[in-house]
């Protein structure tokens, strides 16, 4: 790939190529706003996955942390062939259903 698409987000471009419309790097999806890592816990429907990362809360009653999470469905390009149990990064852009507003970015674990 000569020409690099730039997105905006600190990411390596894939190394597949894919036809997805959907795609930050292929095709035409913006993105903009949030970006998260975190562990896909579900790859089971098409073209979606399920990302989850914790994060700590202070109580300020108590003084102290609670640990939390946040669970986000995104939409996962052919390109990038995410599957459960993998890290990726994930970035806002428009929604691209009545759930998702998420698209994947970068497999950083299939980076290493």
């Amino acid at each position: 790939m000569k020409n690099k698409k730039n997105i905006g987000v600190d990411a390596k471009p894939p190394v597949k190529a894919c036809s997805d419309a959907k795609c930050c790097w292929h095709g035409s999806l913006p993105v903009r706003g949030r970006v998260f890592e975190g562990k896909v816990i579900s790859s089971k429907a098409s073209r979606t996955v399920v990302v989850k990362w914790g994060y700590n809360k202070f109580i300020p009653k108590y003084q102290r942390y609670e640990r939390r999470n946040t669970t986000v469905r995104a939409h996962s390009p052919e390109c990038m062939s995410a599957k459960m149990g993998d890290t990726v990064k994930i970035a806002e852009c428009r929604p691209l259903s009545k759930t998702k507003s998420f698209v994947v970015v970068e497999n950083i674990s299939e980076a290493k």
